[in-house]
């Protein structure tokens, strides 16, 4: 990930003289001197810290650097390795006035500079700015201040932009940015007409000649025409360019505006001032116009065309009712949305869209979530079941009792991933700004030696002007500017769109470099829905095996615990209470029921047990065989697990658990793309063997802990192979984090995905595996966008600069073609927005 980062500075009451370069950094978690000796120990010993001092009564530690450019990077990790924190918030603002890759590197450096800040990433796409700071909650209002104040005196305008609640006080805001840039485009609209209205007059002539029409307007007309174009409509380029040469950079305003205005100052010259000024020279108002009147053009196309990009998030915004109707004391009344409380009794009637994330507590209905999981088909939502804000009820009255409201909410949450994944730049940006860093200047000089060369070598002082002010025009960095960022704007808006959520650019670009897709299989290749099919009793009856094993699995949200409770439930079975219930990782559970102290687990705990399983083990073995998993129930002399010894057998039970309709195709799928797949599960070797066999997979890893499958993980990456990791609960949780890419299959509704959504880089929004598939394939072509943009806008300079330096190319034509190159990015980018899922 490409960010630019900061060095510590001097504070403000330092001299050379004092010590020389100091910063004061807060730390969270530090209780006692001890803390504070572990911290200190750390800092002095992370790269560029001369000495460092704690003081524990304010939790802050006074940093004294070696050099003024040591950065802030090891100093937090030196923090965070030495068991602290380091609060670093995340601001978002939005910024006006960026028109090419030059600026967005001049804002990134203006940011960087400010002390305290981690890292700043700029979007010229989006016209934002994403910046992470060290700061308490209580300093974040002063780090906007001063971050503010940077990218003002960088040139630009800023502004604060709320991105914690996507739909609270955030989208009240963005409601009036988005009536304020409808203004500013309707207004920007009219002066694009008339800038082409007024340079029609000019140009059309020169269209003409090649014809026989050789008739130009008097020279004073085509000053009256081409005036107001220049310095009034053309304004906005001579701000941003003066902008940029007080802050010691340019851009590409400063270049059109150096261009034009030696167009223009060249006509001036040849109408009025030169020896020939009687004599009807050829006057170049045409061109200082045209350019003008075009780039306007191009900046207005493109910015409909970035704005089309940021569709995803306003149709997210969208999907959340403005109120709700909430009964309270018996009384239903309709309350704004943002007066919505958890525990709420929430209406939602037919043809409305639930307001809230709830539990269902009344009624049964169909509900419409394709526009937040992409799933086409309504699904069936009643009483016990979860329910999601933004999806439409159907035909039935439901009562829901919230859950969750604003930034917590599943489309809030939702948001801020698409926003995150929008703002943050893929590596492959990194030639960008290093290219833009020194485009500018470069072309400046370009255009100097073709002046000087065309009038000193070929005497030709006005040839050398309009060929230096060609070079001027045509080189322009927007489209670098926009091609990467354009790209994943619209490919992040099309996944959303689809169930398809990316965390960050950088797992978007690693996608498709995966060649192994490694899947944990309960929930995420089968159903995650086991169903209890067989108990088999050593000691007693079914009916007693059943209980005690559903006294221990009370309250699990295990699925085999599940399937355990729902048995005895539908078998109206009277479940004892347990006791000093206790989980052990990978294995099992163990606990007290009516006094005796029972353990219920896999067959590799009753191996390290020493259980005599007896004639039941055969009985395990053909079920595992065909696919089945197996739970032990046994009876031990102590509650504590490390005292068990040779339990005796009580019971055998059996689950079955269907794999999805839609796994099988998913692994063809993936196999034709030519990707290896490999199960990694916690079953035992039968049971996952046969579901491997079933779906297709080759290779299995069985009988993996939990805390082993990121070692699998690790494994498969052997020889720099990429690897993608896809599992749905929190012991897939470090496989996840492990993997080049993480993916989390989430159920919407909360549980362990919520841990695995976190770990992972893309989420699918339903549990459907074909999504891996769609997944990479989106990356490949989302990152096949971005090559082919950057392609294109290298290329475009490396063609044209030469062209315009040997006087092949008019500024009229430079200007058209500068103009639409930035258009061409952002529509090549646009037509991601057509791509659907493989089936849909």
């Amino acid at each position: 990930m490409n960010t630019r980062t900061a060095p510590l500075s001097r504070t403000p009451d330092e001299t050379p003289e004092t010590a020389a370069f100091t910063y004061t950094l807060p730390v969270d978690g530090m209780s006692c001197a001890s803390c504070a000796a572990r911290v200190e120990k750390a800092l002095k010993a992370a790269p560029g810290v001369a000495d460092a001092a704690v003081n524990l009564a304010s939790e802050t530690v006074t940093l004294t650097l070696g050099t003024p450019t040591a950065a802030l990077e090891p100093v937090v990790a030196a923090v965070e390795q030495a068991g602290y924190a380091v609060p670093r918030p995340t601001l978002d603002f939005s910024v006006d006035g960026m028109s090419c890759a030059s600026c967005v590197a001049r804002v990134e450096k203006a940011l960087a500079a400010v002390p305290g800040v981690l890292a700043a990433e700029v979007n010229l796409a989006s016209e934002s700015a994403r910046v992470t700071v060290i700061a308490r909650a209580d300093d974040v209002p002063a780090r906007r201040a001063e971050l503010i104040a940077a990218g003002t005196r960088a040139g630009y305008a800023m502004h604060d932009r709320i991105a914690a609640d996507p739909f609270g006080a955030a989208s009240v805001q963005g409601g009036s940015d988005a009536r304020r840039r409808t203004a500013f485009t309707l207004d920007e609209r009219a002066r694009v007409v008339l800038a082409l209205v007024l340079s029609a007059p000019l140009v059309l002539p020169m269209l003409a000649m090649p014809f026989g029409v050789h008739w130009m307007p008097p020279a004073w007309v085509q000053l009256a025409l081409a005036t107001p174009v220049q310095f009034w409509l053309g304004a906005r380029f001579y701000r941003a360019g003066w902008k940029a040469l007080r802050a010691g950079t340019g851009n590409m305003d400063l270049l059109v505006a150096m261009g034009t205005s030696a167009a223009f100052g060249l006509s001036v010259y040849e109408g009025w001032l030169s020896p020939r000024a009687g004599e009807m020279p050829h006057l170049y108002f045409e061109a200082a116009a045209a350019v003008v009147a075009l780039v306007l053009l191009g900046k207005w196309l493109e910015s409909r065309a970035k704005r089309q990009a940021t569709d995803a998030i306003r149709a997210l915004q969208r999907l959340r009712p403005l109120s709700a109707r909430v009964r309270r004391d018996g009384i239903d009344r309709d309350v704004p949305i943002d007066e919505v409380r958890v525990d709420d009794l929430v209406l939602v009637r037919p043809g409305e869209r639930l307001p809230v994330d709830g539990v269902v507590v009344e009624g049964a209905s169909h509900v419409d979530e394709s526009l937040i999981t992409g799933e086409s088909l309504p699904v069936a939502r009643g009483v016990g079941e979860r329910v999601t804000g933004g999806a439409l009820n159907a035909e039935g009255l439901l009562i829901v009792r919230t859950t969750a409201v604003g930034a917590e909410s599943t489309l809030a949450r939702i948001a801020r991933l698409v926003e995150s994944a929008q703002a943050r730049k893929p590596p492959v940006q990194r030639l960008v700004d290093r290219v833009s860093a020194v485009f500018v200047p470069a072309v400046v000089l370009v255009a100097l030696v073709t002046l000087l060369g065309w009038g000193l070598i070929g005497q030709d002082w006005t040839r050398a002007v309009l060929n230096a002010v060609s070079v001027l025009v045509i080189a322009c960095p927007c489209a670098l500017g926009l091609a990467t960022p354009a790209a994943i704007m619209a490919g992040t808006g099309v996944a959303a769109r689809h169930g398809i959520l990316i965390k960050d650019a950088e797992a978007l670009e690693l996608a498709r470099t995966v060649r192994v897709v490694a899947f944990d299989k309960t929930g995420t290749l089968t159903e995650g829905k086991p169903r209890l099919l067989e108990i088999l009793a050593a000691q007693g009856g079914r009916s007693d095996v059943l209980q005690a094993a559903a006294a221990l699995q009370a309250g699990s949200e295990h699925p085999l615990g599940r399937a355990v409770v729902r048995t005895a439930a539908d078998a109206n079975l009277q479940v004892p209470l347990a006791e000093d219930i206790r989980a052990v990782p990978g294995r099992g559970v163990v606990g007290r029921v009516d006094g005796r102290v029972l353990e219920l687990g896999s067959t590799r705990w009753m191996s390290e047990r020493g259980v005599a399983l007896g004639e039941l083990e055969a009985r395990a073995d053909g079920f595992q065989r065909v696919g089945r998993t197996v739970s032990w129930l046994v009876e031990a002399a102590a509650v504590d697990a490390a005292a068990l010894q040779a339990p005796s057998l009580l019971g055998l039970l059996v689950f079955g658990d269907a794999p999805k309709a839609g796994s099988s195709a998913a692994i063809r799928h993936l196999h034709g793309m030519g990707l290896r797949t490999v199960l990694v599960s916690g079953d035992n070797a039968g049971s996952a063997a046969a579901v491997a066999a079933q779906l297709g997979i080759g290779e299995v890893r069985a009988d993996v802990l939990p805390a082993d499958k990121a070692r699998i993980v690790e494994e498969l990456k052997a020889g720099g192979v990429h690897v993608a990791m896809v599992g749905d609960g929190i012991n897939d949780a470090p496989a996840l984090a492990a993997a080049d890419v993480g993916i989390a299959m989430s159920d919407l509704h909360g549980g362990g995905t919520d841990v695995a959504m976190h770990a992972a880089g893309l989420t699918l929004m339903r549990g459907d595996p074909g999504l891996v598939a769609d997944a990479i394939e989106l990356s490949r072509r989302t990152t096949l966008k971005i090559r082919q943009n950057l392609f294109w806008a290298f290329v475009y300079n490396v063609v044209a600069i030469p062209l315009a330096v040997s006087g092949q190319l008019s500024p009229v034509v430079g200007g058209a073609a500068m103009a639409l190159s930035s258009v061409s990015v952002v529509t090549n980018s646009l037509l991601l927005r057509r791509w659907r899922p493989r089936g849909s």
